[in-house]
């Protein structure tokens, strides 16, 4: 029998003691999102150009996506969860927050993650985390109410 998969909230310390280092992340390659991702990221959430200032590091067993070569970040991960789990001022708040979020479910391919650019399904990334270094409340609250603006007019 499997075990349920989690995200948990957790403490500072906690945070920092399972994942303040790249090298805790599994997987054989460890990387970062590439800068003009973090804009398209931005964008694709609604953020304001440069609202995202911290590292967003993947690992897993390949960097880039099978069938088009494209390299695997968060922007795959945040598009694809886009479609099928999440809304936009959630994901803001979880990059964005003061909250730190471990993810439980490695060592276990990532559910549901797709290339942005060809839809391929990707399984090698095992893990992603963002050194959420503390953003202001009232600029996140801000960020988000702008998000949800943005949504409701949809």
């Amino acid at each position: 029998m499997s075990s349920p998969r989690h995200t948990l909230a957790v403490s500072d310390p906690v945070f920092r003691a399972v994942y303040d280092s790249p090298k805790s992340l599994p997987g054989k390659e460890r990387w970062l999102t590439p800068e003009a991702d973090v804009r398209r990221l931005e964008r694709l959430l609604g953020l304001e150009q440069g609202t995202i200032g911290a590292p967003l590091w993947l690992s897993g067993s390949q960097k880039d996506c099978p069938d088009c070569g494209r390299l695997i970040s968060w922007l795959d991960i945040v598009s694809s969860a886009l479609e099928h789990v999440h809304d936009k001022a959630m994901i803001a708040s979880v990059i964005l927050g003061e909250q730190k979020f471990v993810n439980t479910e490695a060592p276990r391919a990532i559910t549901g993650l797709r290339c942005k650019r060809c839809k391929t399904s990707i399984r090698s990334v095992r893990s992603f985390k963002c050194h959420n270094w503390a953003y202001a409340k009232p600029a996140l609250l801000e960020q988000i109410q702008r998000i949800e603006a943005q949504q409701a007019k949809t």
